[in-house]
């Protein structure tokens, strides 16, 4: 059973840093029950695991909810929900077993429709998900999901009784089975969701089926989860979670300190204190595959223009991070992070300020005359603020362009990215399956979390056919292929390697998130 808001799903880049109290003292009122204090540090802004895409909202939702299978120690799909599965016609039909025993909230059973109900709403354009191309592998999904064909019977998964759930793929994707792990495919109560609309997450109607309940949400300041009784692997040791939101990284390790807190990780830790916590023995820096990225929206001047987003992508210098950050980042100039197949540390473009130069004085722009005004926008927080500032200077020394910043609350932050963006964004984005398709996938035409709104259908081509391959090696050299044309033609991301709060216990996402970019 997972610990609660501890890293179980252990897929690594950069460093995660967290601090984890031995022991704290209970107040007099807690001293019946074991309770887990942590800071959330921002609103989640949604727990419809079919609408959120943020590291705060997975954070919450992975303790409400299982689904179908759950990473093991090795990163591979174990059983959860799904007591087996069977794979045929050369992998491109799974048909899942599900355990009986596995129940909602309410008491009724999980069921294969269940899983059926939630993966069709997802796809669903009404629904309107971001993460929707995530299933795109499935047979019909993404006519479904563009509305290209209106009905749901068509798209190639169904519930053939209530115990067994059959996926058809339209083609070989050996990652499948991982992407089953995902949040997003996590079952939904049909009634439920119907019934109550958008408040079905509300504290009194969401049914989950998960180690714990949704017991309390006061908005801004405090969810609160209780141990579910009923659930199939037992109830968890930990009665309570308490997850606070406090937005200030010096009140939250104040918190910890004084015993109000358990856990706090890189995203609640002020960067002058690092080096003073990290001699602390509950001091831990865990790898992940993660990156933080800056990114261009190329539909509007200047960054409609590949020589200008090279000339800024080649005028950062990533080896500033770790100095200034203190976490143990690892700047690297490739899209696919260390420690995931297809990652090749040639592929990037490296810092080389002349070149660069000469690339925006080829765009028409010598010494930077001529540049239109630029926004880079980022939410809200210290780190984020750093990382800008430290840009900006690289900006304006190497390129002598001026940059204006602007920061955001995370919820209004993501807000303007999909709507109104500006030019310039950060963002981050951790591994929701352990393959390099899910972070060379973002980029693709069809993608809810490609804020670049950049195009090309040779970059989709080479993705998808690297997604076919089931021979490691290739699958590899397929994927750094795409990265090749990412780099040549793609918005070329200012990114360096980052400490991201990842999924549970700052260990997830979300994108953006999981895309899934995080406010960490």
């Amino acid at each position: 059973m997972r610990t609660p808001y501890l890293p179980y799903r252990a897929t690594t880049l950069a460093l995660c840093l967290f601090l984890a109290l031995s022991s704290c003292a209970p107040s007099s009122e807690q001293a019946q029950e074991k309770v887990f204090r942590v800071n959330l540090g921002t609103e989640p802004p949604s727990l419809d695991w079919s609408l959120a895409t943020d590291q705060v909202s997975f954070n919450v939702i992975v303790n409400l909810m299982v689904g179908l299978t759950e990473f093991d120690r090795n990163l591979r799909p174990a059983p959860m929900v799904a007591k087996s599965w069977e794979i045929h016609d050369n992998g491109r039909k799974i048909i899942f077993r599900l355990r009986d025993d596995v129940l909602w909230s309410d008491g009724k059973s999980v069921r294969a429709q269940d899983f059926e109900y939630s993966w069709k709403r997802l796809l669903n354009p009404s629904t309107a998900s971001e993460y929707a191309y995530i299933l795109y592998d499935i047979l019909n999904a993404e006519p479904y999901n563009q509305g290209k064909i209106t009905d749901s019977d068509l798209v190639g998964v169904r519930a053939l009784d209530d115990w067994t759930l059959e996926v058809r793929l339209k083609h070989t994707a050996p990652y499948f089975l991982a992407i089953t792990t995902f949040e997003v495919t996590f079952p939904q109560r049909r009634d439920i969701v119907e019934k109550n609309g958008t408040r079905w997450t509300d504290p009194s109607t969401i049914v989950t089926n998960g180690p714990f309940l949704l017991e309390s949400w006061s908005h801004e300041d405090e969810i609160r989860l209780k141990a579910n009784p009923g659930f199939f692997l037992g109830k968890p040791a930990i009665d309570r979670i308490e997850m606070v939101i406090v937005s200030e990284n010096t009140t939250a390790l104040a918190m910890y300190e004084q015993g109000q807190l358990d856990f706090i990780d890189n995203r609640s830790i002020p960067i002058f204190e690092k080096h003073r916590l990290i001699r602390q023995p509950g001091f831990r820096i865990v790898p992940q595959l993660r990156g933080y990225y800056y990114g261009f929206v190329t539909d509007r001047k200047p960054f409609d223009d590949v020589r200008v987003r090279k000339a800024f992508a080649m005028a950062i210098d990533r080896r500033i991070f770790p100095k200034i950050l203190h976490g143990g980042e690892q700047p690297i100039n490739s899209w696919i992070p260390p420690g995931m197949i297809g990652h090749n540390p040639e592929i990037g473009l490296p810092f080389n300020p002349s070149e660069a130069r000469r690339l925006l004085t080829e765009a028409g722009y010598p010494n930077g005359k001529g540049f239109p005004e630029i926004t880079l926008g980022y939410n809200t927080d210290e780190t984020h603020k750093m990382v800008a500032e430290a840009i900006q200077s690289m900006w304006k020394q190497n390129l002598d362009v001026l940059v204006r910043l602007d920061n955001q609350e995370w919820k209004v932050y993501l807000n303007k990215l999909n709507n109104d963006p500006p030019h310039l964004f950060r963002l981050g984005w951790g591994a929701d399956y352990p393959d390099p398709d899910n972070f060379m996938k973002l980029f693709t035409s069809t993608s809810g979390n490609n804020n670049t709104r950049w195009k090309n259908e040779r970059y989709d081509e080479l993705v998808e056919r690297a997604a076919r391959e089931l021979d490691e090696y290739q699958h590899a050299v397929g994927f750094e292929m795409a990265q090749v044309r990412q780099e040549r033609r793609l918005p070329e991301s200012a990114h360096r390697g980052a400490a991201e709060h990842h999924r549970a216990a700052g260990c997830r996402q979300p994108h953006r998130g999981h895309e899934v970019p995080a406010p960490s």
